[in-house]
């Protein structure tokens, strides 16, 4: 039985408390039997903790509350060193940008109040100078700049497409090439993309917490593979002994594409819409100083792939 979300351990001595928000997303999930793992103090942050409290460790805390409601945080964060912020709320409602900003400034203010060291936030790759940066990308980075502006440190990662079984960029990969063996594609499918593994990024996650106190810092993350989209579905393909074609085609817009993978993804049509706008602008590392900072050496696009079909159920395919 976890400890009760109405009365959290506020305790101050209690130096190493950790608060996960998106602990029932696809990497706060993932992060969340990691810390457990860890000598900390871990405490999450859940909407309805009815729906996690029997997802987490015995000593894990869960409690109340919603970024987009201010008040409720303030016990959330009482006594916290570190905050994890894993929240996007893209899958959640057409006004995502809106609500971004919104709940990323009341989570900063309310981290501040409540004496937060650390937050630990993870976005997205792409250029802010880039006029035609999209929505999804551009919500992404000015979350970051909210949560920097709050006057809380903030350890910021920027990754490109995250490669892991149950992640929606390589569910996409998967359904689609599973499914379909000559393929239509539009434009975006050959704009350059630097994957990452999942577990590259858990531990680039985890490394945050034990850097030395300093200011606000932006890391671009990502394998030493810059691919294209297209080539990661056909990576994909020879891993599993399939033999699929790609027909380019200049006229299938980003609208139209997501009405196409919503009938052969199981992704909705608006989420697909988001992610491949995202996908027209080139997501690589330009800035390399993680590699400085951490020891922690990303894998190639082949072994990332690969350890996402070790961890996948075998799925049905088409030959």
């Amino acid at each position: 039985m976890t400890q009760s979300d109405s009365q959290p351990d506020n305790s101050a001595a209690n130096s190493s408390l950790v608060l996960l928000t998106g602990a029932t997303g696809y990497i706060g999930s993932r992060l969340l039997p990691l810390l457990e793992q860890r000598e900390l103090q871990l405490r999450c942050l859940a909407r309805k903790p009815d729906q996690l409290r029997d997802k987490v460790a015995e000593s894990t805390q869960v409690v109340k509350g919603d970024v987009l409601d201010r008040p409720s945080l303030d016990a959330a964060l009482a006594g916290v060193k570190t905050a994890y912020y894993l929240v996007h709320l893209m899958t959640s409602s057409a006004r995502f940008e809106q609500q971004d900003r919104e709940a990323a400034g009341n989570f900063g203010a309310a981290a501040r109040q409540a004496g937060v060291q650390r937050i630990i936030y993870l976005g997205g790759l792409g250029e802010d100078c880039d006029p035609k940066l999209s929505a999804h990308l551009r919500s992404r980075h000015e979350v970051g700049k909210i949560l920097r502006d709050s006057g809380v440190e903030t350890v910021e990662f920027r990754a490109s497409v995250v490669i892991g079984n149950g992640s929606l960029s390589f569910d996409l990969i998967r359904s689609l090439t599973n499914r379909l063996p000559v393929m239509i594609c539009p434009r975006w499918l050959a704009t350059p993309t630097q994957p990452i593994a999942v577990k590259d990024v858990l531990a680039y996650l985890l490394a945050a917490r034990d850097l030395p106190p300093g200011e606000s810092r932006v890391f671009e993350i990502g394998s030493s593979d810059v691919v294209t989209y297209g080539q990661l579905i056909q990576e994909y393909a020879r891993q599993n002994g399939l033999r699929r074609w790609l027909i380019s085609v200049p006229v299938l817009t980003p609208y139209l594409s997501s009405l196409w993978l919503g009938l052969v993804t199981p992704a909705s049509a608006e989420v697909g819409r988001h992610l491949i706008e995202g996908l027209r602008n080139p997501t690589i590392v330009r800035d390399k100083k993680a590699l400085d900072v951490f020891s922690i050496r990303p894998v190639g696009i082949r072994e990332a792939i690969k350890q996402a079909l070790d961890e996948a159920q075998p799925a049905e395919v088409e030959e």
